[in-house]
């Protein structure tokens, strides 16, 4: 029997893929094992969304080849799509799969072990001309209370910083009954709560045809009838998503969790224009309003850009004061990263990183003290809480979960309690991002 390891670089997409490819193997007869063991097959799930993520991407490849000079190493992915004639020259890798490829794996790799010479070839497609959606999915995930689940692949909103639309290619909608069917297997085994994810996840359903028609929230509405679904979170959304129509119609389903991932980028108009994002400040901050107009202090979530080109110092300050008006749960910030390829790369006024770094740690900075103050918010309020995993807190085995607006909260470890609801009353601040769990008496009923 054959070893095969995985490791996965990347977005909740790709790690999805990933549990998908190694499900695939094992079907095929491989033994899966853990990156660091002797393999016979490497598989890379890689990504490209920055430089720095091809950099990892080549690192890894390259390891997993040092590991074992005999194996089968394979590139898939993101980077195969932005690098696959530079990949295939590379004798570190053996095998070149792009994204609308991977559910080949198996067979590819039959080939190669075969000798078969068109084993050696690149399988890449031209990614921006496929209107198919890749036939993965998964029967069980590594971890036993959370599967995100894959709905959705390809953007067609090409922000001038964005790299996605050409490795990922045009928005492609998995079939709805393909997704029920997913969920009902998953929670029937016991998994607490899923998370919709896609590479834009607002745009699901636009591909299909008028006839079938079928958007995010006519899904969402399908699988909150699932009974044995606990919770249902949604991956990151466009702001342009929220209207009072669709708040409403989520505030009325059972499983949502009120916690909301609004990609910004930026506080200032001028910068959200030159990026190519499709509205502007005030437009996102009405979203935000709607959202708290039809949820009790609900968790909302961004990404920040900071260091875009041209940024002046002035634009940045518009990002810094909005961040704070809104009072984000949690950001998560990035220095802008030159890809080749997309219209940012040419656009003159590119920022020093010693000023993206500066401009970083302040937003870092401003992003602690928001995230504090809102976990915060939460002491003396009753709240379920799905618990996870073991930590130690002070010397002290603590079991610790999430409540449904993705605030970490603990009991004292009971092994019992691990995958289950525990039920009380969030009462002091454990560290800055746990809060202590008082449980109530009868159980929660």
């Amino acid at each position: 029997m054959r070893k095969a390891a995985l490791h996965n670089l990347g977005c909740k997409v790709n790690a999805y893929e990933t549990e998908a490819m190694g499900q695939l193997l094992e079907e095929a007869g491989y033994e899966l094992v853990a990156f660091e063991e002797t393999a016979d097959v490497y598989v890379i799930n890689t990504c490209s969304v920055t430089n720095i993520a091809d950099r990892k991407s080549r690192q890894m490849l390259h390891r997993a080849k040092k590991r074992n000079p005999h194996a089968a190493v394979v590139a898939a992915g993101c980077y195969v799509q932005a690098a696959g004639e530079e990949l295939q020259k590379d004798p570190a890798v053996d095998i070149v799969i792009g994204n609308n490829r991977k559910a080949e794996l198996p067979g590819i790799l039959e080939d190669f072990f075969a000798g078969r010479e068109e084993a050696r070839k690149g399988y890449v497609i031209d990614i921006g001309k496929t209107r198919e959606y890749e036939a993965l999915s998964i029967r069980r995930v590594s971890e036993h209370t959370r599967a995100f689940i894959k709905i959705q692949d390809g953007c067609n909103q090409f922000c001038s910083y964005c790299i996605i639309p050409y490795t990922r290619g045009r928005v492609r909608s998995r079939g709805p009954e393909d997704i029920l069917a997913e969920v009902r297997e998953l929670a029937g085994q016991g998994y607490q709560e899923i998370v919709l994810t896609g590479i834009h996840l607002s745009s699901y359903g636009m591909d299909f045809p008028e006839s079938d028609r079928e958007d995010l929230l006519g899904l969402m509405t399908g699988l909150d009838r699932i009974q044995e679904l606990k919770r249902m979170r949604l991956g990151s959304l466009e702001p342009r998503i929220i209207t009072e129509k669709f708040a409403e119609a989520l505030a009325g389903l059972r499983t949502l969790c009120p916690h909301f991932h609004l990609s910004l980028q930026s506080g200032s108009d001028q910068v959200l224009t030159r990026m190519n994002r499709h509205y502007t400040a005030g437009e996102y901050e009405e979203c935000c309003r709607i959202l708290r107009r039809w949820f009790d202090n609900p968790a909302i979530t961004t990404d920040v850009i900071v260091g875009f080109p041209g940024e002046t110092g002035e634009e940045f300050g518009e990002t810094l004061e909005f961040v704070k008006k809104i009072r984000f749960y949690e950001m998560h910030i990035f220095k802008y990263s030159r890809r080749e390829g997309t219209k940012a790369a040419g656009m003159d006024g590119q920022i020093p990183e010693s000023v993206k770094s500066e401009r970083s740690d302040i937003l870092l900075k401003t992003e602690a003290a928001l995230s504090l103050e809102y976990r915060k918010s939460f002491l003396g309020k009753k709240k379920e809480v799905l618990m996870e995993e073991k930590t130690v807190i002070g010397g002290r085995d603590y079991l610790v979960g999430y409540t449904r607006e993705y605030v970490k909260a603990a009991v004292l470890w009971d092994r019992e309690k691990r995958g289950k609801m525990v039920t009380g009353t969030l009462k002091e601040m454990l560290t800055d991002e746990i809060l202590l769990l008082e449980e109530d008496p009868s159980g929660g009923r």
